[in-house]
């Protein structure tokens, strides 16, 4: 999963400014429904779901990109649900917004765990999947909260877990960027032997 992680830090990177665009607009939005903001969610899922499903076709022969692919499906599917069937109650859809948070923080954890001994700064994405399930968990427990609480807490939660994702791309960008120095290094200091002549 290492590689697939580190070279897929571009995802990562696009997860979190969609997040943080997301929280943006719903939060200083003048005069937002609660239909208006599903809409907003329903195009942040899509899009970070794309990204999700592209970086995991890019490297679609290693074994761990998994983790990727899964997240992809998952915004995918609930963006088109809050598309497709716009006639569903707003607390239904509200309810779709709360499982995509539930299951996106499981796969990130989940992730964060496995990578846990190879790369710096996975605890950042152990954080982005705590603040998704803890924002699922307590959707479910107060679906009839009022129109502005739940603005405000999906608001902050895509405030939240993108910033946090943002910030574990550059992390993730700088590891990339010391490991392709580190190989050029390597080459230069390693002598090239293949035209000495071999000595008696």
């Amino acid at each position: 999963m290492n590689n697939v992680f580190l070279q897929s830090w571009w995802v990562l990177a696009l997860r979190g400014v969609l997040g943080i665009l997301f929280g943006v607009l719903a939060l200083f939005w003048p005069g937002l429904t609660l239909l208006t903001l599903i809409a907003l969610f329903a195009a942040y899922a899509l899009l970070s779901g794309v990204a999700s499903v592209v970086g995991a076709f890019r490297h679609r022969h290693a074994d761990d990109n998994w983790w990727l692919l899964l997240i992809g499906l998952v915004g995918i599917g609930a963006g088109i649900i809050a598309i497709v069937h716009p006639a569903l109650t707003a607390l239904v859809l509200v309810l779709v917004i709360a499982a995509n948070a539930l299951v996106t923080g499981v796969l990130d954890i989940a992730a964060a765990i496995r990578l846990r001994r190879e790369i710096q700064g996975e605890w950042l994405l152990i954080l982005s999947g705590i603040a998704s399930i803890v924002f699922g968990v307590l959707v479910f427990l107060f679906p009839g909260a009022g129109a502005l609480a739940l603005v405000w807490m999906i608001s902050l939660y895509a405030l939240v877990t993108g910033v946090l994702l943002l910030a574990l791309a550059f992390r993730v960008r700088r590891m990339v960027g010391g490991n392709v120095r580190e190989v050029r290094v390597e080459r230069r200091v390693t002598p090239d032997r293949r035209g000495t002549p071999a000595h008696p």
